[in-house]
């Protein structure tokens, strides 16, 4: 069915870009009506690893541009990487359908003799593909399966194939031979559907009375607006900048793809969230829409693979927030703050012009250079962490300008799992006031290494079901502790500054469960929000700005870092209690990392068995 929806959308594409060369796109037309590759069945009778494999490429015949991702959409499989699968509601009614299938099969298969790696895979599959089913069968929102990114809103200012897809060409879809030419231009023509089928999408919820509130459509439309105006360069640009001649030759078709069917499709885009905007309240949180509180707590539950309520995270949101402010007045005093909530003196201390980077590109290259430096020292003290270390191809790059005014100060993670994409820590630089040289370390400790890249690049090398399904909590969770592995291998001795910045990470982490919940279930506005942050943390009111909105358009999500975090330790202190002198912080970490992300009961697994090892 997904084969023969390619083929018509193509045909439709072909039919509106009159003006792009028939010759030009026949190449990739005739690859379009090649077989689909061989999907598995049934996993009863497979051997488990088989079974898990099988359950891999069932689940990435739905999503071929992360088996693009994940650089395994070759041999048997190529033509994954001329096709996006079928857009809209149709695809996403196909997905549910399978994925419940793959649900019962997981359930039904024979535990019996597994290793302890098998069962966790089969616990990972299980957990993952029950909660997006739960999540599909809401009436409303994008479901990310086994990912992080669950939003109610289809397409807003941080969600939509209008920011992903000028990412995923320039970014994952490869440009290394002239073979790679045909299906690039092969997912090209398909763009314009993609854009349909979520405009679609976004008008039956607006039908269903989901209008999301004014202020993120405010910035979506201006960002669509320049996604319009950048079309040209966004998905032409690839190609022409590209060292292959055949690359170079297309970019002029593609050109022309973006101008008469992606623009025009973009635009369609825009009508509907100005249609939206004129309807539009400023209600922050989830809970003033149709079934506000049912997605809610699906959304927490699928962020922190827990069962907790809003109330109680909340609770334990203001009780960690006490307790890390607790440890930073002391380090705040003995550097000459000594007036004010840790909140007012932590302000005072972001005004410091010792701490700023210079404003504009010296401030950027400024900033390159720090992350620079403590990557160098950070890998030097890997060893001292870890009993298996790896060494990440990873690059640092600066967030696409259109994506900046939306997105948060970073983000990173592993590259793909063949090693042709490289791992990346994405720094946002609208403006150089959203960092500080007391919170950069950190922040590049989080993204990187021993963070979402190292932690990465370990789980690319389990087996491939393991390697594509994440769970916030632990990615999130992970990259905190990482944070303070950093601390306790000496990145802030002599600098006790930085120190600081690491506890107010954690802190702002814990004010995280707090403005979550408060906007989504408390009925909190977004300006009690950003306070929250400003007065209780001293965060800095330009990053908190998007960080409240990213909230109100992924509910649940923020929360994942620090319960995810809070559990890690917990963990670990269990293991200290439980083996003495026998606890060992290196192969405690290890055994951590290899488990592999998964669900925070299945992490506490895999802690028990390195409990059982390490006693004999």
């Amino acid at each position: 069915m997904r084969e023969n929806h390619a083929d018509f959308t193509r045909r439709q594409a072909l039919t509106g870009l009159g003006g792009v060369s028939a010759i030009a796109l026949m190449p990739a037309a005739a690859r379009a009506a090649q077989a689909a590759p061989p999907i598995p069945g049934p996993i009863a009778g497979l051997a488990p690893d088989a079974a898990l494999d099988a359950i891999a490429y069932r689940m990435l015949a739905f999503e071929p541009g992360r088996a693009t991702g994940a650089g395994v959409d070759t041999g048997d499989y190529a033509a994954w990487r001329s096709t996006f699968g079928t857009p809209g509601e149709a695809g996403r009614q196909a997905y549910a359908s399978a994925l419940k299938e793959m649900v019962a099969e997981v359930k039904a298969y024979p535990r019996d003799g597994l290793t302890s790696d098998q069962q966790i895979g089969f616990e990972v599959v299980e957990t993952a593909f029950t909660r997006a089913v739960e999540g599909m069968a809401l009436p409303y929102g994008d479901v990310a399966v086994g990912s992080w990114r669950n939003a109610p809103y289809v397409v807003i200012q941080n969600v939509g194939g209008y920011i992903d897809m000028p990412r995923f060409f320039s970014s994952s879809q490869p440009l290394a031979t002239a073979d790679d030419v045909g299906p690039y231009l092969d997912r090209l023509i398909e763009v314009p559907a993609l854009l349909d089928g979520e405009r679609e999408r976004i008008q039956a919820a607006r039908a269903m009375g989901v209008v999301p509130p004014a202020f993120l459509l405010d910035k979506a439309i201006a960002q669509m607006e320049s996604s319009i105006a950048g079309a040209k360069e966004a998905y032409a640009g690839p190609l022409a900048g590209s060292e292959l001649a055949e690359a170079q030759s297309a970019a002029a078709t593609a050109e022309r793809i973006a101008a008469r069917g992606i623009v025009p499709a973009l635009e369609r885009q825009l009508a509907e969230l100005r249609v939206q905007r004129a309807a539009a309240k400023d209600s922050a949180g989830v809970w003033a829409q149709p079934m506000g509180e049912e997605y809610y707590g699906w959304a927490l539950g699928a962020s922190t693979t827990t069962s907790l309520s809003p109330d109680e995270i909340h609770r334990q949101g203001l009780a960690e927030l006490e307790e890390l402010h607790g440890r930073m007045d002391p380090i705040l005093r003995k550097i000459g703050y000594t007036k004010g909530s840790v909140g007012e003196r932590m302000r005072a201390l972001a005004e410091d012009p010792r701490y700023q980077f210079a404003e504009g590109d010296e401030g950027r290259k400024e900033i390159f250079a720090f992350i620079e430096e403590r990557l160098q020292w950070i890998k030097a003290q890997m060893p001292r962490a870890f009993t298996q270390v790896v060494n990440p191809r990873m690059e640092v790059v600066r967030l696409p300008l259109s994506e900046e005014p939306g997105a948060p100060g970073a983000y990173g993670g592993a590259g793909s799992k063949d090693g042709s994409i490289p791992g990346r820590f994405w720094i946002n630089l609208r403006t150089t006031d959203l960092h500080r040289k007391y919170d950069l370390a950190d922040l590049t400790f989080h993204e990187s290494i021993p963070g979402h890249v190292w932690e990465g690049e370990f789980s690319n090398r389990l087996p491939l079901i393991r390697s594509i399904l994440a769970f916030n909590a632990f990615s999130e969770g992970w990259a905190l502790y990482a944070e303070q592995l950093a601390d306790e291998l000496g990145a802030y001795k002599g600098f006790e500054v930085g120190r600081l910045g690491f506890l107010q990470s954690l802190a702002f982490r814990a004010c995280r469960l707090v403005v979550d919940t408060g906007l989504h279930s408390k009925q909190w506005t977004r300006e009690q929000g950003r306070q929250f942050f400003v007065e209780r943390n001293g965060s800095k009111v330009e990053e908190v700005a998007s960080e409240v909105d990213r909230y109100c358009s992924w509910p649940g999500q923020a929360c994942g870092y620090k319960i995810g975090h809070s559990e890690i330790l917990r963990q670990r202190e269990r293991a200290k209690s439980e083996l003495g002198r026998r606890y060992d912080m290196r192969e405690f970490n290890t055994a951590l990392v290899l488990g592999g992300n998964a669900p925070l009961s299945v992490m506490a697994n895999t802690v028990s068995r390195y409990i059982a090892r390490a006693k004999g």
